[in-house]
Order: structure tokens, then sequence, then C-alpha cells
């Protein structure tokens, strides 16, 4: 096999693989949760993973300068300036919100704190334009003198996917060692760069695992279609190219909810809940929609045939602070 792309060593790895001893007695099945969520502090989380693969090309071709895009509290974004600063790079973050001068707080906080370049762009102009304004940004780099490398959202992209191929690998040693074999595992889709690696490599190394994705934004054909996508561009890296049809793809819809980074009662109190059962904190954008997500369809026995479920924390931590009034019943006594 054709080896990996080079990738430049950031993340804290391998991450720890931990049973969720009270969640799997509540569930009726055994699951374990991969935390991802340590893969760092200032880049914690799973974009990390796709990012030493993205910036190690970066700097390859001679970039000094990432441009990147998110919503507002992106943990990509943060990530993203988080490694720049620790290699000596600029960075350049397209936000979507809908305030001009939105509350710094969370991820956006942190984005400031470490000084990138924000540029904050209206929703209707991130769905259509993003990818022109991040070519104009680098247009503008360029002419003082910069050389800019763009990443797409979440480096869910070919050379990003490489990221989840290679925590497969590490997932795979940690069975070895674990005396378990997950038969499934779960992660919250948000871009779509995360699953698609999961996806690849689960085809790649034959490892017939249920590989099942929650869809937090979006729908489940759009993702499935973005997945089949992603694997392809991977193929450029890769000495065979691997095909993963849409419809191989398995994607549970029905958990978006009120809408990207939009949370319920429901959704919240799950995280809380959660927190107190478990001491793992998930976040209300990705990990908290998703694991209430697999809960509810445990519940409709969605996953009767699984025996050890292994659930992707890829993190996210950071916003959770953002959104610290929306949650009740926090004080006891």
């Amino acid at each position: 096999m054709k080896p990996f792309p080079n990738k430049i060593p950031l993340a804290n790895l391998p991450t720890k693989i931990e049973k969720l001893e009270r969640f799997s007695e509540q569930t009726g099945i055994s699951v374990y949760i991969k935390r991802d969520d340590l893969t760092g502090m200032e880049y914690s989380g799973n974009k990390i993973r796709k990012l030493e693969y993205a910036v190690r090309e970066a700097l390859d071709q001679g970039a000094d300068t990432l441009i990147t895009c998110g919503g507002l509290q992106s943990n990509h974004c943060r990530a993203t300036a988080a490694a720049a600063v620790k290699l000596g790079l600029n960075t350049c973050l397209v936000l979507r919100s809908a305030d001009k001068e939105p509350p710094v707080d969370g991820n956006y906080f942190i984005d400031c704190l470490l000084g990138a370049d924000v540029r904050i762009i209206d929703a209707e102009s991130y769905r259509s334009r993003r990818g022109e304004i991040m070519e104009e940004l680098a247009a503008e780099y360029a002419a003082a003198g910069r050389k800019a490398y763009i990443i797409p959202e979440g480096a869910s992209n070919g050379i990003g996917t490489f990221g989840y191929l290679a925590c497969m690998q590490e997932i795979m040693e940690q069975e070895r060692e674990l005396g378990v074999t997950f038969d499934t595992i779960v992660d919250a889709v948000g871009s779509g760069g995360t699953f698609a690696g999961v996806c690849l490599a689960n085809r790649l190394y034959g490892l017939n695992k249920r590989v099942v994705g929650i869809n937090v934004c979006d729908d489940a054909p759009f993702f499935r279609q973005r997945v089949s996508e992603i694997v392809e561009e991977a193929g450029a890296y890769l000495e065979e190219p691997v095909a993963i049809r849409p419809e191989e793809v398995e994607i549970i819809d029905g958990y978006v909810g009120r809408g990207y980074a939009l949370s319920r009662q429901e959704e919240l109190n799950f995280i809380r809940d959660f927190a107190r059962m478990e001491g793992v904190l998930l976040d209300p954008v990705y990990t908290g929609k998703c694991m209430y997500g697999f809960t509810q369809e445990v519940k409709k026995g969605s996953f009767a045939g699984s025996k050890n479920v292994l659930f992707l924390h890829t993190g996210g931590l950071f916003g959770l602070f953002p959104a610290r009034e929306l949650f009740t019943g926090l004080r006891k006594g």
C-alpha cells in the first residue's frame, strides 16, 4: 500500500478509550468512548488530526498563511489558529455570524486571543460565496507578499481524511490491547471529513464494522453524497483509489433539531444528565446532539444487533460556554 502523506505531529496521541459503565447499563449495550476531546487544549477535538496532514501540505507548498472558514464557534477554526501560531504561521478565519460584532466568547474568544485575522460574514454569503471569499483573501495576502493555503470547512477534504484513517489504525491497536472488538462506530457528522475517514478506513482495511453517522446539520442525502466525494478526493493520495457509493453510507437523520448550533431543551438536559452520569462533557453542537440521537435510536431498537459500540468524542468543550445561560437545573440545593 502506498504510504500515507506526511504529517506534522501536533495532537496528543493516542487518545484513550473508556467504557461508559453507567450509560452501558442504562442502554443495555456495551458503549465505549474514544476521547478525541483530549487531543490537546488549544486545538482539542477531532479537527487537529485532519490539520496535521493539511498543514504539512501547506508547509510543503511554501505557505506562510492558513485561510479557513466555519461558524462563529467553529472548533476547526480555533484549532487552525492554534496550530498556525505553534508553527509560526498566520491565520485568516472567515466566520459566519448574524452579528457584525458578535460577543467575544467560547471558540471565538480563543481565535481573537491567538491573534487570528477574523473576517465576519453573514449566513447567506457564507452559504453561497465562502469559497470565493477565501480565494479573494488569498489574493489579498498574495498582494502583500504572502502565500496562503486554503483549508475547506472542517478540513473535510482528501488530505484531511487521512487524520481518521490514522485514527482507525490507532483504534485497531487499542482493540488488541483492550481485548474488545467494536462492531459499531458512531460519529457526529457536521462537515463529513471525520466520518469519511472512518468509512474509508473501514473499507480499506476490510474491518466490516457498522459505521453510523448522525448528522447535526443538512440532511442524510447531502452527507451520503458528500462523504462519497471526500473519499474520492482522498483517492488522489492512495495507490489504488477506493470508491464508496452514497447508498453505502449510513446516516441516521432526524436529530438536527432547531438547526446547526441551535439547541433544544431536551438536548441540553441530556448533556447535563450525561455529565452527571459519566463525568464526560459533551458539546451542544456535535457530540451532544449525536449522543442524544444515538440514545433515542437505541430505544427504537436501531442498534439491537450491536454488542460493542465505540462513540467518537470529537471535542467541542469551548462551545459549552456561550450556551451556558440556556442550561437549566444546574445548581442543587
